[in-house]
Formats: C-alpha cells, sequence, structure tokens
C-alpha cells in the first residue's frame, strides 16, 4: 500500500527527516509517533503529495507520488484543520466539497458524519463549532468518498476522552472494512489501542521502539 524509501526533507539547515523508510501494508493501522514538532506533519505533507522530499521516493498503490501523479488516489486526508464555509452547517460544507470531486452523494455523506458523532441535521454554522466538533468534521470529510487508504495528521487533538475512544472503534470498524489507516499521535496510550505497529520519528529517523523518556525508563 504504502512503500517510502529513504526519504530525506531539510528547510534551510534543519534536517528534519533522514533517510526514511518504511512500508504499510493493505488493511493495517499503523502510527507514526513522536513529540509535537518533531516532523510527523512534515513526513504526512510527503505522503500526501503537498511537498516533496529532497531525496527518495514515495509509492502509494504502486505509484510514485510526484512522478507518476501528483497527488494519491483513493486517499482520505486530515492535516492540520481543514478550512471551512464559517456560515454554513457542518453537512453545506461536505457537500460542497462531494459536488467538487464527484465522490460523495448525499448518502454517504450523511453516513460519515453519523459515523464521526455529527447531526447531518444540524443547521449549526461551522463558526460556532468546538475545536472537537471541527476535528470530527474534518474526519467525517476525510472518510466521506470511501477511500482505500486514510491518512490522519493527530485525528483526536482536541477530543474528550470519550470522544477519542469513539474514534477508536471508528478506525477499528473502517480497518474491518478493508481500509488501510495511517495516523500520527504523541500519546502511547492511543497508539497501543488501536495501532498494529508504531514508527517513533526521533532526530528525523524513524525507529520501531519507542524512547526511554517514553517508556519511563
Amino acid at each position: 500500500m504504502i512503500d517510502a524509501d529513504n526519504i530525506c526533507k531539510s528547510f534551510g539547515k534543519n534536517h528534519v527527516l533522514k533517510s526514511l523508510s518504511f512500508q504499510v501494508p493493505e488493511g493495517a493501522i499503523y502510527a507514526i509517533c513522536g513529540k509535537n514538532g518533531i516532523g510527523k506533519s512534515v513526513l504526512f505533507r510527503i505522503l500526501t503529495g503537498f511537498i516533496l522530499p529532497d531525496t527518495g521516493s514515495v509509492k502509494i498503490h504502486g505509484q510514485q507520488i510526484g512522478k507518476d501523479l501528483e497527488f494519491p488516489k483513493s486517499t482520505g486526508i486530515l492535516i492540520d484543520r481543514p478550512g471551512y464555509m464559517p456560515d454554513s452547517s457542518g453537512y453545506a460544507n461536505l457537500a460542497l466539497l462531494g459536488q467538487i470531486s464527484g465522490l460523495a452523494d448525499e448518502k454517504t455523506i450523511r453516513v460519515s458524519l453519523d459515523l464521526v458523532g455529527l447531526d447531518p441535521d444540524d443547521k449549526k454554522p461551522v463558526r460556532t463549532y468546538s475545536v472537537g466538533m471541527l476535528q470530527r468534521l474534518g474526519l467525517a470529510q476525510a472518510i466521506m468518498e470511501d477511500p482505500q487508504l486514510i491518512l490522519l495528521d493527530e485525528p483526536t487533538s482536541g477530543l474528550d476522552y470519550e470522544s477519542q475512544i469513539e474514534m477508536h472503534e471508528l478506525f477499528l470498524k473502517l480497518r474491518e472494512q478493508g481500509k488501510t489507516i495511517v495516523f500520527t499521535s504523541h500519546s502511547p496510550w492511543e497508539v497501543s489501542r488501536v495501532s498494529e505497529k508504531a514508527f517513533w520519528l526521533v532526530d528525523g529517523k524513524l525507529q520501531e521502539e519507542a524512547p526511554a523518556q517514553v517508556n519511563g525508563k
């Protein structure tokens, strides 16, 4: 599903990613972990084609991003918090995006909103949404086109404990449907609950063992 090979990325003299290589198989839930500001979002922007690596390559569904195609196909993405029309409802925002892409109709949008715990009939404008509601709306957007691959950057940020549990159950349900999910997190508890495998980003490199400060050593 994902094959990242020897990815390097620098901004000026700041070497953020250093020769990263990893694979994610189809139908799995993997986590990219690390403290805030370590480069997880940069890696996700490379995976989604928003930025290109200085060296190395990313293949998704066997196609190289930035060479075979600009952005990965059949991929749902949540990076940062999406921008929405502030005076429109959550459903209206997603309906417009669905019309633009041609890949999501009324039924799939309503189902996606229900799955993340938002009422599709709620007319409340997005500008009144809490941080947690906006995060849920972003998740609904990421899954509404029925993608095979779902990339989520800090998907439970801003959610309370019970809401996080609900999202974890959603991830597991999506995996049962054959979806592949990769998400970033700085929470060992979250990673242990839902991911089959975790990579830790430390000093620009990936490792499969949590660093000592996380393990409490």
